[in-house]
């Protein structure tokens, strides 16, 4: 990687990039500017989870309702998923370096807001602003490593995002509920929130300095009415698929999501209509099943993390009778699985292509197949020792997923598109974790009809299972877009 920031008005030339052939080891700056992004990654996936552990503090502290707890995690994560198409383009445009920085900065002063809030409204308020800098934040990391990296180097920044990606995603509970506990200068849940500052401070100062600057060099504005649909669709289908089933499905839920799929058809004209007057979202990129297969693929990803992690949060508990710290054991030793995996990505990811996470679908479903088996004997005394190998094989198999997907989604992107490709590869990501919520409340609490005895919590667990199994077959079909083999194509022509 070139130290040297270049030119706010054009796209990187190929000598910027890390050589494909020439070097088989990543530089030191190259190195730092990595690290940078991929904690700025961690922190956002990281706070999208840290507060469930830290919810019953959090509402004794503030006095806090169910309703307004549940805000403090929908109010995230709904921004965050209205913002990712808008981050991304702003990093077309204004330069990626410098939206990832504004974004951390936003970030990191709403974590202090929410570590300082007085009441639930104070602390809602600055889990919105969290969520929206995040979203400003995050569609420049991968869009960066697209535009910077080549051959292996380029392999193994994916795959690394691919292994923060399956820590993250069950290691905030974990945090939460360390750092709840441990009651730090007798804080309670705030440093859950305050752990961010010094660490956003880390990313600013280094990141400034380390990562490189790009920007496309035919994106001069941002496509406003485009803003403007986008987010008013993400919020009319995601809101009512997240709330739907706290609410009991009211006919207000099916009304805000199909009039969120018209306005989503109206912005699709828009961007028709304006395809060369810098639209919001480039749609020629749908014209390569490579792209397109790599989405719909990352979709069922989000699908299956919003159905499986709560529903097994609440059979270890509840179906099984486990503590909070035995269940919270329970997902340490997936992430050791998933670490394993991404680091086999890792290290494998630019030989096998798409045969890869492939390979990491067929093992996630045998152990997915073999746990749902074992708890089909209806055994309540299920200890975590005997689950170990299903659980690991599992973590084993999501953890070869998650890196090489995006790498091969994000491949033939144009440079000028990178921002956006990655803004809509993150939605993805959010639009199938709200559908796989809402999926829950019918193959589960369906099943369980709000009962915290054993037996139907581990019935409707098993039902759990055979649900994710079909979706990682899915997954695994979807794959069959992606390349057979990794080639030296350089990225398609934006259209």
């Amino acid at each position: 990687m070139n130290s040297r920031a270049l030119d706010d008005e054009q796209t990187p030339e190929p000598s910027a990039h890390i050589p494909s052939e020439a070097s088989s080891k990543m530089p030191t700056v190259a190195k730092i500017a990595l690290a940078v992004l991929l904690t700025g990654e961690l922190m956002n996936i990281l706070d999208d989870s840290v507060v469930l552990t830290a919810i019953p503090s959090l509402q004794q502290s503030l006095g806090a309702g169910s309703g307004a707890v549940q805000w403090v995690t929908a109010g995230y994560a709904l921004t965050f998923a209205l913002g990712l198409i808008t981050g991304g383009r702003l990093g077309d445009i204004f330069g990626r370096r410098k939206i990832f920085l504004l974004g951390t900065v936003g970030f990191t002063l709403a974590s202090l807001l929410c570590g300082l809030a007085a009441g639930p409204g104070l602390l809602i308020a600055a889990r919105v602003l969290q969520g929206g800098a995040a979203a400003v934040m995050i569609p420049q990391v991968l869009a960066t490593f697209h535009v910077t990296f080549d051959g292996a180097n380029r392999s193994r920044a994916f795959g690394l995002f691919g292994a923060v990606l399956a820590m993250a995603n069950v290691a905030g509970p974990v945090l939460g509920g360390v750092l709840t506990e441990a009651d730090l200068f007798g804080l309670s849940w705030r440093p859950i929130f305050l752990i961010n500052v010094p660490v956003g401070l880390a990313v600013i100062v280094l990141g400034r300095k380390f990562i490189t600057e790009s920007t496309a060099a035919k994106a001069d504005r941002l496509d406003l009415a485009g803003v403007l649909l986008s987010a008013i669709a993400m919020v009319l289908i995601v809101f009512p698929l997240t709330e739907g089933h706290a609410h009991g499905w009211p006919l207000w839920c099916f009304a805000m999501f199909v009039g969120g799929l018209l306005v989503l058809g109206v912005f699709l004209r828009h961007q028709q209509r304006h395809k060369d007057d810098a639209p919001l979202v480039a749609l020629s990129l749908f014209k390569g099943k490579q792209f397109s297969g790599g989405l719909s693929a990352q979709l069922m990803v989000g699908l299956l993390c919003g159905l499986f992690f709560m529903t097994w949060t609440l059979y270890l508990q509840r179906g099984l009778g486990m503590s909070p710290l035995m269940a919270a054991m329970a997902f340490v030793l997936l992430s050791l699985g998933e670490l394993a995996g991404a680091m086999t990505a890792t290290k494998t990811a630019g030989r096998f292509a798409r045969r890869l996470p492939q390979t990491g679908a067929l093992i996630a479903l045998a152990a997915v197949t073999a746990y749902g088996i074992q708890i089909s004997g209806g055994r309540s005394d299920l200890t975590l020792l005997a689950m170990a190998v299903p659980v690991l094989l599992l973590g084993f198999g999501l953890g070869m997923i998650g890196g090489p997907i995006a790498d091969l989604t994000l491949a033939k992107v144009p440079h000028d598109s990178a921002g956006s490709a990655s803004g809509l590869f993150n939605t993805a990501l959010q639009l199938g974790a709200a559908f796989g919520v809402a999926l829950t409340g019918l193959v589960f609490f369906a099943v369980t009809g709000g009962s915290s005895a054993s037996a139907p919590n581990r019935d409707a667990f098993t039902g759990v299972l055979w649900w994710v199994g079909g979706v990682l077959i899915v997954m695994w079909a979807l794959m069959f877009l992606l390349p057979k083999r990794v080639g030296v194509e350089a990225p398609l022509t934006a259209q």
